[in-house]
């Protein structure tokens, strides 16, 4: 009796590490498929930059083109729900007598984009001319053409920069600030003049209608840069940095050599402008997935028997599978140490600036920067 009593007491404590195996193997292949069916979705800052390029605004294109790089370092200190959310920028000129005027002098430069290159070369082309200035239409135009998504978490931000009247023009800034407001877009219009002067001009009520900041910057102020001992150690890495990418597809060569040239245009404002550059190159902010392989094989949908033999360049040519992947994983070992040690250089350049200098006022980049901690504030975003 006492043996069968043994014997039972085995098969249920058996029978119970069965039962939660199974339950656990349940849960997990339960996970798994939650997963799939519902892929975790990424955060976007989407930022829409709409810019006034009649004659007087020379100085806020050379703004933009001198901060570009110090606002993207910015935003890849943020973060959403402890995940980095990915940075799109749309890019739209108004006001310029070059323009067509039966599209109210507005031209859309760039849908949102993730590539950061493709945003540089187009400010350097920008140029000015005119004009009449419409900003309900621009302001408009961008709520209506550009992808906005539907993801509640998503910071979606128009920054429009001008120095005429906010009310010209036939469409009525109220209602296409009306118009983001219901669709979770805030507007956030940066006067080029004196403060004043722009409530005056209704800048400050195209803002409030959406709970947006109204700003209000000297477009005639050159930028400040501030030197650090880390500088020439940081653009050496660049040079490293650039060796790493593996260039493919009929535009990959054509996209290589349009990374070397907004290095060189960063370049020739200042060291310190090289510098902001190299350091957005170093973050997760700067991909390539459209030209480079490093990049692009760390895309869900990436596939190597997808890959046209033809389109690979001269060192891959005739490889396998096996042998390009291998040489992948080279490229991208190589890469991350350079980001990496770029990133630790960056963080002594910081503190070196903050120690030794006093606060800069770059007026578009803190304008910018400045609206957009304090909206993402709204949304449950950190920086760090």
């Amino acid at each position: 009796m006492k043996k069968l009593q043994i014997i039972l007491i085995l098969a249920v404590f058996t029978l119970t590490i069965s039962c939660k195996a199974d339950t656990k193997k349940t849960d997990k292949e339960l996970l798994a498929k939650l997963e799939t069916q519902n892929p975790k979705k990424d955060h976007y800052i989407k930022v829409a930059l709409l810019l006034d390029t009649s004659n007087s605004m020379d100085g806020l294109i050379d703004q933009a083109k001198a901060q570009l790089w110090e606002i993207v370092n910015e935003l890849s200190y943020a973060k959403c729900r402890n995940d980095r959310p990915k940075l799109q920028i749309a890019l739209y000129e108004y006001g310029n007598d070059n323009l067509s005027s039966r599209d109210n002098y507005i031209r859309k430069i760039l849908s949102f984009t993730e590539d950061l290159d493709d945003v540089s070369k187009e400010l350097f082309s920008l140029t000015t001319n005119g004009g009449s200035e419409y900003c309900g239409a621009v302001i408009q135009e961008s709520l209506n053409k550009l992808d906005w998504g539907n993801e509640a978490d998503d910071l979606k931000m128009v920054f429009i920069a001008g120095n005429e009247p906010f009310n010209q023009g036939k469409i009525n800034y109220k209602d296409a600030a009306m118009a983001a407001k219901e669709d979770g877009i805030v507007v956030n219009t940066i006067f080029c003049g004196d403060y004043k002067h722009g409530i005056d001009s209704y800048w400050k009520d195209g803002a409030q209608l959406t709970y947006g900041d109204y700003m209000a910057i000297n477009q005639n102020q050159q930028t400040v840069y501030v030197p650090s001992p880390y500088d020439d150690i940081i653009i050496q890495l660049n040079i490293k940095l650039n060796n790493t990418y593996v260039p493919y597809g009929t535009r990959g060569e054509m996209k290589k050599a349009m990374q070397n040239e907004q290095d060189s245009n960063a370049e020739e404002y200042s060291k310190a402008n090289a510098v902001s550059r190299t350091v957005s190159k170093g973050s997760h902010l700067y991909t390539n997935s459209t030209w480079d392989l490093v990049d692009a094989e760390k895309e869900a949908d990436f596939s190597y028997d997808k890959l046209k033999k033809d389109e690979l360049p001269q060192e891959l040519k005739g490889k396998t599978n096996s042998e390009i992947k291998k040489y992948l994983e080279t490229k991208r070992n190589e890469r991350e140490a350079i980001q990496n040690e770029i990133m630790e250089l960056n963080e002594q350049r910081r503190k070196y600036i903050a120690e030794n200098t006093k606060k800069t006022n770059n007026g578009l980049e803190n304008a910018m920067i400045q609206a957009i901690k304090k909206q993402a504030e709204k949304k449950s975003y950190t920086w760090e």
